[in-house]
């Protein structure tokens, strides 16, 4: 029986992972499968706009998302992803500027935009004194699904992800991961045409981040549904179709994720060395690029960086302790637009967090 048990749980480990068994695979995927823009957006954002007091935490952002694309909103935390979505799905009203989803505003038709969304939460909103069954029932009684096709959709769905055998236990012994799918389950119970993930895989280990995703992307080929997430994980912005990056509330880049990389230039070489100062103005005198520092490391773009080494060795007098190449990545684009790593964006959110928090004990002593 033991032996049995593990077979069972073996072929649904092959199930879960599907045919993305790493994230290459998944890269390889969306290669193939990304969706061309084509027909009128589905989401329409023209000036939109969000104040809190003096802060503006969304300043004038337009773009457009176009029906079945995998659409990431890319940034680190308090940059606006999250008051956009939340303006977005009507849950937060806009200071200024317009938006439709599905054709409907979000500001004068919100019960026709609530219609037509589904929304995955940056934190975990199921009832885990409930079954996970049971969870998706109550959601398909306050969508106001008849029992008959709340039965339907409710075993289509935790079938989809992978949960049907689990239906009738307690959500509280549910791993994260497990807690998510059935978070996606319940966001898709009335067939939304938009389905708005808000940091979905925030909080979960890499493996059980790319079984998320392999669903995610297996959803979008079953249901050719549009999906908005927002993330500040530079691998998994990789897999959407196109990504707008942003930064202080203002959109600074949006494109696909290869061209985004081609505005890098060439390869990216990290230098450290004894002195940066005579390297870096050693390196603009000889190579003709100019170096930018960060953390103490050099960084900078140049073509055929690996074949350059030798020379860079040869021409830095100051005393080299490391150097590397690699091609660019979706980091090295955020550091090319900001001048900042979205790591130094994320420590700098969490410290203006901690002293908001510090001012409000203090203000109540």
């Amino acid at each position: 029986m033991a032996d049995m048990a593990a077979e069972e749980q073996a072929m649904r480990e092959e199930q879960l992972n599907g045919r993305f068994q790493s994230p290459a695979d998944l890269q390889l995927a969306v290669a193939s499968e990304g969706v061309r823009p084509s027909g009128p957006p589905i989401i329409e954002v023209e000036g939109l706009t969000r104040h809190y007091g003096k802060l503006e935490a969304v300043k004038g952002i337009s773009f457009e998302v176009y029906p079945g694309e995998i659409f990431g909103f890319l940034g680190p935390n308090g940059a606006g992803k999250s008051t956009t979505i939340n303006m977005l799905c009507t849950l937060l009203r806009p200071t200024a500027g317009r938006a439709r989803i599905a054709g409907y505003d979000i500001v004068a038709q919100r019960n026709k935009v609530r219609e037509s969304i589904g929304l995955i939460f940056q934190d975990p909103s199921l009832d885990d004194r409930l079954t996970a069954d049971e969870n998706l029932r109550f959601h398909a009684t306050v969508y106001g699904l008849p029992a008959a096709v709340s039965k339907q959709r409710r075993e289509e769905l935790l079938k989809m992800v992978d949960l049907y055998d689990r239906r009738d236990q307690l959500v509280r012994t549910f791993s994260g991961g497990m807690k998510r799918r059935l978070e996606i389950a319940r966001g898709l119970l009335h067939y939304p045409r938009v389905l708005f993930l808000d940091e979905p895989t925030i909080g979960l280990d890499p493996q059980t981040r790319l079984h998320l995703w392999s669903y995610i992307l297996n959803l979008r080929q079953q249901k050719q549904i549009t999906m908005f997430l927002t993330t500040h994980y530079m691998d998994e912005a990789e897999y959407c179709d196109r990504i707008a990056i942003i930064d202080h509330g203002k959109i600074v880049a949006l494109d696909t994720p290869s061209r985004l990389k081609d505005m890098v230039g060439g390869d990216v070489i990290r230098l450290r060395t004894s002195d940066n100062a005579v390297a870096a103005q050693q390196i603009k005198e000889h190579f003709g690029v100019e170096p930018r520092e960060n953390k103490g490391e050099l960084i900078f773009e140049i073509a055929g960086g690996e074949e350059l080494v030798p020379r860079i060795v040869e021409k830095v007098t100051a005393r080299i302790a490391s150097i590397s190449v690699r091609r660019p990545t979706l980091d090295d684009v955020f550091i090319k637009l900001t001048g900042r790593e979205i790591r130094d964006e994320e420590a700098d959110a969490r410290e203006q967090m901690r002293g908001f928090m510090r001012s409000r004990r203090w203000a109540r002593r």
